[in-house]
This record gives C-alpha cells, sequence and structure tokens, in this order.
C-alpha cells in the first residue's frame, strides 16, 4: 500500500490496474502528493510485486479469477467508510479496471468525486447512477468497443467525459502507450477536480 499524507483535508484513494502497485501507480501516487493532497493506494492483489506489462494475459486472468470487480469495489468502498470521519473531501481515482472499480464506487454516500481513465468495463455496468461528480477518460479508439457509442450513453447520465489522443494507457509514462499531451492534459484536469469539485449540473462531452 502506499500512504502518503500531507496534512491534507482531502484524500484521493488511487485504484491500480491489472498490475498492482507498479511504477506508473507510484508516479501518479507521487505527482498527487505534489499537489499537497494525501494519497491513498491500497495494494488489491494477494501479492506484494506488481506484474510485468508481458504478464498481460496472465495478470488480467488473476484479477477475474483471485478479485474481480465486486469484491474489488467492496474493499474500496470500505477504505471509503474508513475516511469519512477523517477528511473533508474524498476522492477515487482508477486506472483501467481500476476505473471500472472506481466507477462501481461512485454509489457510495460520502464520496466527493470519482475520476477514471479508460475504464474499458463500465460499459458492463452501465445501470450505476453516480451520486457524485463524475469526470471519465477515454482514448480516441478501444479494440474492444466503439468509444463514441459509451460516451454517448454515459453523458446521459451528467458525466464530465474527455476523449484523449493516443490509446489504452495513453496516462502511463512507462507504457509503449505513453502520450505526454494528453497525459499532462488529463492530469491537470483530474487535480483541478479534485481541488475545485462542484456538483455538476449540466452535461459535458469535450475533445481534448
Amino acid at each position: 500500500m502506499i500512504n502518503i499524507h500531507n496534512h491534507s483535508d482531502t484524500v484521493v484513494i488511487v485504484v491500480h490496474e491489472i498490475y498492482g502497485i507498479n511504477q506508473h501507480m507510484k508516479h501518479i501516487c507521487k505527482l498527487l502528493s505534489e499537489k499537497n493532497l494525501d494519497v491513498i493506494c491500497p495494494n488489491l492483489l494477494n501479492q506484494e510485486e506488481p506484474f510485468e506489462y508481458v504478464q498481460e494475459e496472465v495478470a488480467y486472468q488473476n484479477f477475474i479469477e483471485n478479485l474481480g470487480f465486486l469484491n474489488a469495489s467492496d474493499k474500496i468502498k470500505s477504505i471509503v467508510g474508513n475516511m469519512r470521519d477523517k477528511y473533508k473531501k474524498i476522492f477515487i481515482i482508477g486506472f483501467s479496471v481500476g476505473a471500472t472499480i472506481a466507477w462501481l464506487c461512485s454509489e457510495e454516500k460520502g464520496l466527493d468525486g470519482m475520476v477514471g481513465y479508460y475504464g474499458s468495463r463500465i460499459r458492463n455496468y452501465g445501470e450505476i447512477c453516480p451520486l457524485c461528480p463524475v469526470m471519465l477518460f477515454f482514448p480516441e479508439k478501444e479494440p474492444s468497443f466503439n468509444v463514441d457509442e459509451l460516451i454517448s450513453y454515459l453523458v446521459e447520465k451528467n458525466i464530465e467525459i474527455h476523449k484523449c489522443k493516443g490509446q489504452h494507457g495513453f496516462s502511463d509514462p512507462y507504457s509503449q502507450k505513453y502520450n505526454a499531451t494528453s497525459a499532462k492534459e488529463a492530469f491537470n484536469k483530474t487535480v483541478d477536480f479534485c481541488q475545485n469539485a462542484v456538483v455538476l449540473n449540466k452535461k459535458q462531452i469535450r475533445e481534448s
């Protein structure tokens, strides 16, 4: 687990990808902490060492067989519950499967906002109606579904959505799919969202 304290009244819970707490997650947590936010990144895997990117299939199989979206979301909801008396604001930021896990937590009371980066499997949980402000980032294309169709559906839920240049994984500087411009723009929007969260009262789709 990563646990960074800056004596902030705001905590960000970072939900990792199938690989676990790797260099990308450490990088994101460091960047968030530099914005004077408290940061928690729980290790949802039953192992200390993260998977390597070349182990993608093994890592995904491990996630599905040993964790799963609903079990993982229950773990994050429990952390949210434990944080309610300690912070004025609580946010969840998830990446890939972590974004879908965060999405499943968006109906949780006491959550001030949720940010998801390329949460492909959000499409399997379209019945979710978030109780907090939500901001989602998607790449231009995904290999397994039509991004524009999902965006068209989700925008009806009063969600702020950004379609970014690049591929799934564009925010990860340790990935071959890294897009520096999109990563920087998305991170800046994420920080603004956490620092200036207000109830979103209109639908928004933006091209980044």
